[in-house]
């Protein structure tokens, strides 16, 4: 029996928008009430003490360096340039100098959604649930194999991922810090500063999820509007697919794997461009209607008010009694053990900060203390302004916080993982961190230029402890505030899916109670949360205030309120930021600072967050574009390998030592048994490219494979190649042989199997599928993706012509031959010509 096709993913998309966008304009309305309000009526939390600093990353880079980069469709390591720029996207240039031109990178990633990791088994252990019933064993290769013994990995559950390496230990820790800092700073995609677009979209896509039936948190509400929407298309279309295309995809284990990676970023590439521009549109047209909804909340809010006050009272009375019971029973007695599993890390992380930031001030002081100068002033404090943005020193703080762990009440509640807490947790930590040196900045700025630069380090130290006061603060009720939300995150979601059967079916009837002309603003399931919510909040701010008072992780109780304690110290939050290189620095040292590049009008160097990585005794040009191949090529090509490497025979006889399992490449067998450069030798005219005997032949007969099936050999392809012979006296040392690395070129174009161009072709015709809405044309181009060699010709071997895949590279050897430098050696097969590439024999499998 036939499974039915999946649902396309384009009417998918249709589908879930449309479901969306009524919710959204529906919440729209609401939240615009509610802000509208907020403005009339005032009120709001305690006010800050600390200072906050209104764009802290305005002209500065986050990081920039060198690492490998594994190309898919060649299978090669190749070195390139990355940036990170103030929006946290990773760029990634063909080299150094592409980025100083301003060239457009070859690849940007949005990190929104994806896990850093920095091993393949955390990888393996990930994928293994990219397939039903296709798991790798523990210790098995995986598609690819990484070049040194220091991976990164951005993996995501829908979209391509990205493999990187390193040379060394510390430049992993150092990219993982930032790479991580960059997938935290991509998920926290929603402005708190627009209060109304934001609390409409978080509310009508709650909503949307608690009507399918989920209810607890979500991992995946994370990035930009249009990528949180395509995560819920793909939240249900994803596994449809899955079960559809996977038994048909052919292969090994680790091709299927990869096969379906390839399929699944292409529907997601594509639901992506859907719920863009469908959310740009939905955006558009509600906030076109909002001044003539805005005039009448500000004409009729009392009235509003008023109706909305008698609707709740009679819903209250309805909802109360039942949830008071649910709330006594299945909540109250797991208040106090969330709250502490809650407070724990978080605090231990707050308290790293204060300790962090404090070192900073001692190394400023020390140096006030040694006589360091002006200039060295200047110098730390222009490190100090971006402590808070610095990934590598925040780390530890992170890492407090990531200790969180609500294991044995994630299924009482519904709690897919502690994700999300985390991340919240790590953003206040950052901002406190970023209030900090921003007050202390303008503090001894203010004291500078009132007292002069006598008695330094006395000025340092009053405005450290000025500041230290103030954090404390702060930082109490920072967390006093998180510990209440996420109780409420916590809680409300599962005493709405406790209450909804029995309470939701009784709503309807109080629409009757509410003005037709009101009816936008108010509805009935909103009013019912709000009762639900005030039925559990007087229990969490309980809990909260009882940790605070028996002084539990240094939480300030509520009636300690420091209102208006440094009045003038709010007035220099109106003053531009200091500019500490200009005031005390020099040229050269600010451009020490960043490696950076310039910046806009202002003739200034913009300034890098985290210094740039030297490698002891590698001398390793990080604008080169040096090019490592991969060792671990798909399962099925492993026997043509060890075919060309006996007939090379020379390189083994140099090689004693196996080359299956490569570390580190720092001996000249470990970087032979990586590299195993190919040399290309280009006719050098046309009369000798005629007299050249390459071509395909039609043939006949049956290869078995190490699986032990037996595949039919439909064609030959006999190409010609030069490789030069080496001498065991040819060997060089790890540096001189990286040397030659860089300035040499080596060929891109890399053989590809067939069931891969068969793939390749089936996601082609899936963005045709999509794009076309065909019903049940999805299960069509796979169903003939499965059956391509048994009913078609084969399709000629890939060679770049112009068309490159998604990554935007481009391969140095191929655009010569697109410029003519050499011209293809053709042959003729079934009247058609066909390019061959002097490269190699390669045996197609039909």
């Amino acid at each position: 029996m036939s499974m039915p096709p999946p649902h396309p993913p384009a009417a998918r998309t249709r589908d879930v928008m449309k479901e969306f966008s009524d919710v959204y304009e529906q919440q729209y309305a609401v939240a615009l009430f509610n802000s509208v309000r907020f403005e009339i009526e005032g009120g709001g939390g305690t006010q800050s003490q600390l200072l906050h600093r209104k764009d802290p990353l305005a002209g500065r880079l986050i990081f920039s360096g060198s690492l490998f980069q594994y190309l898919e469709e060649n299978r090669k390591w190749r070195n390139r340039f990355v940036s990170v720029p103030n929006s946290y996207t990773i760029n990634l240039y063909e080299s150094k100098t592409a980025h100083e031109r301003g060239l457009h990178p070859k690849v940007t990633i949005n990190c929104a959604g994806y896990k850093a990791l920095t091993s393949m088994e955390e990888y393996i252990e990930l994928i293994n649930t990219s397939l039903p019933g296709i798991k790798a064993k523990m210790g098995s290769n995986p598609f690819i194999k990484c070049a040194t013994q220091f991976p990164l990995i951005l993996w995501h559950p829908y979209a391509r991922h990205h493999y990187f390496c390193v040379m060394t230990e510390k430049e992993q820790k150092k990219w993982h810090a930032v790479l991580q800092d960059c997938v935290r700073h991509s998920n926290n995609g929603l402005s708190e500063d627009c209060t109304v677009q934001t609390p409409a979209f978080t509310d009508a896509v709650r909503r949307h999820r608690q009507a399918e039936g989920h209810y607890g948190t979500w991992d995946m509400m994370c990035g930009a509007p249009p990528q949180i929407l395509a995560n819920l298309v793909m939240e249900t279309l994803h596994p449809d697919l899955r079960n559809v295309i996977g038994p048909r995809l052919k292969g090994k284990m680790q091709q299927r794997q990869r096969n379906w990676m390839l399929i699944s970023d292409a529907v997601y590439r594509q639901v992506l461009s859907q719920t863009t521009a469908r959310y740009d549109a939905l955006a558009e047209a509600c906030e076109a209607q909002r001044a003539s909804l805005d005039a009448r909340l500000r004409t009729d809010m009392d009235q509003i008010i008023t109706s909305k006050e008698h609707v709740s009272g009679k819903i209250r009375a309805l909802v109360l009694p039942k949830a008071e019971q649910l709330l006594r029973n299945n909540v109250q007695p797991y208040i106090s053990s969330i709250l502490e599993a809650l407070m724990e890390p978080t605090s231990r992380g707050f308290s790293e900060v204060r300790e962090v930031f404090f070192r900073e001030m001692v190394e400023i002081s020390k140096n006030s203390l040694n006589g360091g100068g002006k200039d060295k002033l200047g110098d730390l404090m222009e490190r100090l302004s971006m402590l808070a943005f610095h990934p590598v020193k925040m780390q530890s703080c992170y890492e407090k916080v990531e200790q969180l762990n609500l294991e044995g009440l994630q299924q009482r509640f519904d709690v897919s993982s502690p994700s999300v807490f985390i991340s919240r947790a790590q953003i206040l930590m950052r901002e406190q961190m970023d209030n900090s040196v921003y007050t202390f900045e303008q503090l001894l700025h203010q004291s500078l230029e009132a007292q002069g630069e006598n008695d330094m380090c006395k000025t340092i130290q009053r405005c450290q402890d000025r500041v230290l006061k103030k954090y404390d603060y702060d930082s109490s009720t920072v967390r006093k505030k998180f510990f209440r939300e996420a109780l409420l995150q916590i809680i409300i979601p599962y005493m709405l899916q406790q209450l909804s059967p029995s309470c939701s079916p009784e709503l309807p009837r109080f629409k009757e109670l509410i003005f037709e002309d009101f009816s936008r603003f108010l509805l009935v399931e909103n009013i019912f949360e709000e009762v639900v919510l005030q039925s559990v909040t007087k229990d969490i701010m309980m809990a909260v205030k009882e940790a605070a008072v028996q002084r539990r992780h240094n939480l300030y109780r509520d009636s300690i309120v420091l209102t208006n304690s440094d009045p003038n110290l709010h007035l220099l939050g109106e003053t531009p930021p200091v500019d500490w290189a200009t005031k005390f620095g020099d040229d050269e040292r600010e451009g020490s600072l960043g490696g950076g590049i310039e910046g806009g009008g202002s003739g200034r160097r913009r300034r890098q967050v985290v210094s740039m990585i030297q490698l002891d005794g590698l001398p390793l040009a990080y604008e080169s574009c040096l090019e490592v191949p991969g060792v671990d090529l798909i399962p099925e090509e492993d026997a043509e390998v060890s075919e060309e490497k006996r007939e090379d025979g020379g390189e083994d006889r140099e090689d004693p030592e196996p080359l299956e399992s490569p570390k580190s490449p720092d001996s000249v067998n470990e970087i032979r048994g990586l590299i195993n450069p190919i040399v290309e030798v280009e006719p050098e005219s046309e009369e000798e490219e005629s007299d050249t005997t390459n071509g395909t032949e039609p043939t006949a007969g049956f290869i078995i494979l190490e699986d032990g099936l037996q595949e039919q050999v439909t064609h030959v392809t006999t190409k010609v190649e030069d490789i030069p012979r080496k001498s065991p006296q040819d060997k060089m040392s790890p540096q001189t042989m990286l040397q030659q690395l860089v300035g040499s070129k080596k060929q891109e174009a890399h053989k590809e199997l067939q069931e891969e161009v068969a793939i390749k072709n089936a996601i082609e015709e899936t963005e045709i599928a999509v794009q076309e809405d065909g019903t049940g044309r999805i299960a069509e181009v796979f169903a003939a993706a499965e059956s391509d060699s048994e009913s078609s010709p084969p399709p000629p071997l890939a060679t770049d012509s112009g068309r490159h895949d998604d990554s935007g590279f481009q391969s140095p050897t191929n655009e010569k031959l697109e410029e003519g430098v050499a011209q293809p050696i053709t042959n003729g097969l079934g009247g058609e010509d066909k390019i061959i590439d002097p490269v190699e024999v390669e045996v197609i499998l039909a």
